[in-house]
């Protein structure tokens, strides 16, 4: 007996999904679902999902575990939508970069007989400065050999959090297990705030004063800075994480104010010692974080690294439990 699984957009993280699961045809059913429709019949030809859907309830009311890979702003909206049709028993999770504030919506919409997990993958360091952006940017190995943090509510089912668990290791990649709050100001830091600051930088320099004669010599540095804006979709989306996250962005931000005044300082006094010893820190740094970002060596951090096959072959009998059929009282 298969389990439907049921990915709601089919962009990089949720086509990512479906490829990486490709392997497992004989224990699970890829449903997937995207409100632009030349993005569904993509994922559909690149084997990301076995079929998809244009009504979600065919799907939702059918399903054993739900991923929304969406725009935060898209968000409540949608989950709205699925916890009216999901059936007892069956797991929502989703990719977006907050949670706690994803949490409080669980906590007024979802079903008592249903479960929440959430889920924040990083993606394989080949692909970080890739230039692709949606479906296009979808790989197979996307997870491999990652981590996919887990956070859940308090008084989430064991089975619920196994589960999750159980489905970052099939897709190549180790849980780490993060407090809610925990993981809003880790994603502040690492996703959010790197675009606010590309935009500060846009908004400083495009249509500006010299900006006709500077955009003709703009390159790497500024290309790099200015990309995540361009590269995690629709401003909206970053407008909901600043709005919904609002007080870890101000956190870091006012930190990164704060950093940009203290180099400004040096440069006004003129003091090259300072200046360059700051620079060299900031090059270390970012030296170190890249070569342990590529080669992912968090076996020796204590998260062993567990290859598919071995999470295949226990995983889908406690699936199978857990979401495939109603629990008793005596279960929750």
């Amino acid at each position: 007996m298969k389990i439907q699984l049921t990915i709601i957009g089919l962009g990089q993280i949720g086509s990512s999904f479906g490829l990486a699961l490709g392997e497992q045809e004989k224990l699970v059913k890829r449903v997937g679902f995207d409100i632009v429709p030349a993005t569904a019949s993509r994922a559909r030809k690149i084997g990301a999902v076995d079929e998809t859907v244009t009504y979600l309830s065919k799907a939702v009311n059918k399903s054993d575990v739900i991923v929304m890979a969406i725009p935060v702003d898209q968000v409540r909206e949608m989950m709205e939508i699925v916890t009216s049709e999901m059936k007892p028993g069956a797991v929502l999770m989703d990719t977006a970069p907050i949670k706690a504030k994803i949490a409080d919506w669980v906590a007024e919409l979802l079903p008592q007989e249903c479960e929440y997990v959430g889920l924040t993958p990083a993606i394989a360091p080949q692909y970080l400065l890739s230039d692709e952006i949606g479906i296009d940017a979808a790989h197979p190995d996307m997870f491999q050999d990652g981590l996919i943090a887990i956070s859940t509510p308090p008084g989430t089912d064991s089975s619920a959090i196994k589960l999750a668990a159980d489905l970052v290791r099939l897709v190549g990649a180790s849980p780490l297990f993060a407090d809610l709050m925990e993981m809003d100001g880790l994603m502040t830091a690492t996703h959010a705030v790197p675009q606010i600051i590309g935009a500060a930088l846009l908004n400083a320099t495009v249509d500006q004063p010299g900006w006709r004669e500077a955009r003709k010599m703009a390159g790497r540095a500024y290309a790099e800075v200015t990309g995540p804006i361009v590269h995690f979709g629709d401003p909206g989306s970053l407008t909901s994480i600043a709005l919904l996250n609002r007080e870890n962005i101000l956190r870091v931000l006012d930190g990164v104010i704060a950093s940009l005044q203290i180099l400004r300082e040096d440069i006004n006094r003129e003091d090259a010692e300072m200046l360059t010893e700051r620079l060299e820190r900031a090059q270390k740094g970012r030296e170190r974080w890249w070569k342990e970002r590529q080669e992912g060596d968090w076996a020796a951090e204590g998260r062993p690294k567990i290859e598919k096959s071995s999470a295949a072959s226990s995983i889908f009998g406690d699936m199978l439990r857990f979401g495939g059929k109603p629990r008793g009282d005596d279960e929750r």
